[in-house]
């Protein structure tokens, strides 16, 4: 007898932390929007730092735009500053988006 192979997705978050005084993050925006479309079973949350000092303490976010993906094991990738599609793309596959 064999044994089934399961295959359980992870839970991928993609944590956009941003402001609306940010030049950068008004560049990042149109990447994110692409891949959220093109990634629908991933949740992409945005951040706004000056509503929410709370959270970007708790990630420790210093400069904008601050990108993370994290899965159910914790923080897989974190970029700074204007990140192009093609790394985001590999660090969601790496989260097993």
């Amino acid at each position: 007898m064999r044994a089934a192979r399961v295959s359980v997705a992870m839970s991928v978050t993609l944590k956009d932390f941003y402001a609306d005084w940010c030049g950068p993050c008004k560049t990042q925006d149109p990447i994110l929007e692409e891949l959220a479309e093109d990634y629908p079973d991933v949740d992409f949350e945005k951040v706004d730092v000056d509503s929410e000092q709370d959270v970007a303490n708790e990630y420790q976010v210093r400069s904008l735009p601050t990108l993370i993906i994290e899965n159910e094991e914790g923080v897989v990738e974190r970029f700074v500053g204007v990140t192009q599609r093609g790394d985001l793309e590999s660090a969601l596959g790496e989260a097993g988006a």
